[in-house]
């Protein structure tokens, strides 16, 4: 552990401690007098965009919810000094707190601007040796530097970690967010990660349960179909779940996935799955959140809402509307398709969560010590895949030449064209650096190469002298380039990632990553 590890650890100590609002409670059960509509709002975490709070019909639309008695928003995007003072006072407008969600699986930095963003869980779990205490120190200060940030902005509902097992090399949306291919090595991470969060007074949402590691589908696309047995789903997919629920996770979010040998219908609307398995089966007894109910994995299906509450969900996730969702289940509990009861069971598990939250410790965040504590994990984490040539480290003045792959977005601006200053030729050169860019993200349906690219590249290696391939994203399409000299994985297209590979490639630091997937 560096001394300037250390130092940044010193500064992110927790101090006050702020209790929000005090529930009434008659033995276990919360003494709620609200009318029906009211509970039903409570069931729901609606979408805030960040960016439209300057708007003054955005932020009437959005108090106007909080008055209705939304249970919370799930924030996307945002500066975080200006998101901080909206969510104080959305939550001095509410007449219960609000659960502020999040998917911050990089750090609060992944949506909003002057906040640290920590690498990728792939990236982290090739930084860290779980052998090596100081490396996991390093890891408990990674998460806990993003509980205190969230903390700080004001989220209390981290919508991490991934537990989802990486076993499709071809998976378009989870892919480098899960921590590996392993499920012993994803519980542990996952571990890690609940029980730090949970001790902050955080409520952790493992997720996609029960599990969204193995397919080429992405969810937010269509419905992905699950085709593994109970027996391995329970070896597998469904192992860093149950370690999750032995850590004490709060909450768990249920992924929009077929699994046939679990049920016909989605996971989402399976009450085999919700109630039976995760609830009876597995025991556990903390929140329930659904996946994104905007996404296109259950348009073929019918009242979704109510199908999810018969199911045993607690809280509906991002639908597109939450008062047309609130009607919908009003519509349902009148044609006796779900009952009150569930509405009120429901609501209980969630008013005890809320009281929880209401006790969070405030913490002192120091962001430049964050933001040194991301730099050292992205630069632990590169990760020398395959080195057949002495050409490495390269000196300034290594005749080379730089081709770039993948997404033009996002290497249009590259460093390596400021710290390489190379210009694309395709011959004489004594080395061929093929940078490859890739992004995973919602709703793009790819995490790899197309044909063309592939062979492309192919090309390129077989008329080099030399060549090295560097993936900034999945590590996974370096398989297809077996006969290039050197090998490398960054994991993401971060700047911040490019300037670690720039260090490890002139030899100002070691490659130290370890690569937590299999390749070949």
């Amino acid at each position: 552990m560096s001394s300037l590890t250390t130092l940044a650890y010193e500064l992110i100590i927790v101090s006050n401690i702020t209790n929000l609002i005090n529930f009434s409670m008659t033995g276990n059960r919360i003494v709620n007098p609200d009318p029906i509509e009211k509970k039903i709002y409570q069931l729901i975490i609606s979408r805030l965009d960040g960016d439209k709070i300057h708007e003054a019909s955005y932020r009437d639309k959005i108090f106007a919810l909080v008055k209705k008695g939304i249970g919370g928003f799930i924030i996307f995007g945002g500066e975080k000094d200006e998101i901080k003072a909206f969510i104080a006072g959305l939550q001095s407008a509410a007449e219960t707190p609000l659960f502020i969600a999040s998917d911050i699986e990089r750090g609060a930095g992944q949506q909003f601007r002057n906040a640290t963003y920590f690498p990728f869980q792939m990236a982290t779990a090739a930084a860290i040796d779980k052998n090596r205490p100081e490396d996991i120190l390093l890891l408990d200060i990674v998460i806990q530097a993003i509980a205190y940030e969230a903390i700080d902005i004001g989220i209390n509902m981290p919508l991490i970690p991934v537990m989802d097992i990486n076993q499709n090399p071809d998976n378009p949306i989870i892919c480098t967010r899960a921590f590996s291919d392993n499920p012993k090595t994803t519980a542990w991470f996952g571990s890690h990660y609940i029980k730090i969060l949970e001790v902050s007074g955080l409520i952790s949402c493992p997720k996609h349960f029960p599990g969204h590691g193995d397919t080429t589908v992405d969810s937010h696309i269509a419905l992905p179909i699950i085709t593994k047995s109970k027996d391995d789903l329970m070896k597998t997919n469904l192992m860093p779940f149950i370690r999750a629920i032995e850590a004490g996770a709060g909450s768990i979010m249920i992924g929009h996935l077929k699994v046939p040998a679990l049920d016909l219908k989605p996971a989402s609307l399976s009450k085999k799955i919700i109630t039976d398995l995760l609830r009876k089966e597995l025991g556990f007894n903390g929140l329930i959140i659904t996946d994104a109910l905007n996404m296109s994995a259950l348009k073929d299906f019918g009242n979704i809402p109510a199908e999810c509450i018969n199911a045993g969900v607690d809280i509906l996730l991002h639908p597109v509307d939450a008062d047309v969702t609130v009607k919908e289940l009003l519509s349902a509990i009148g044609s006796k398709e779900i009952s009150e009861d569930q509405i009120d069971s429901a609501l209980e598990r969630i008013m005890y969560a809320k009281k929880r939250i209401s006790d969070i410790k405030r913490p002192d965040v120091n962001y430049k010590a964050h933001a040194l504590i991301s730099e050292q994990v992205s630069e632990m984490s590169i990760t020398l895949i395959k080195n057949s040539s002495d050409i490495l480290p390269l000196s300034s003045d290594k005749d080379a030449n730089l081709v770039f792959a993948g997404d033009s977005k996002i290497y249009k601006s590259s460093l390596l064209k400021n710290h390489f200053n190379m210009e694309f030729q395709t011959h004489n050169s004594e080395l061929l650096i093929i940078a490859i860019f890739i992004s995973i993200a919602a709703w793009k349906g790819i995490s790899g190469l197309s044909d063309e690219e592939k062979n492309r590249i192919d090309e390129l290696i077989l008329n080099s002298k030399k060549s090295l391939v560097i993936s900034f994203g999945s590590p996974y399409v370096l398989r297809h380039f077996k006969k290039a000299d050197i090998l490398i994985a960054a994991y993401e297209p971060s700047e911040q990632a490019q300037a670690a590979v720039i260090k490890c490639l002139k030899g100002e630091i070691d490659f130290q990553g370890k690569l937590p997937i299999k390749l070949y």
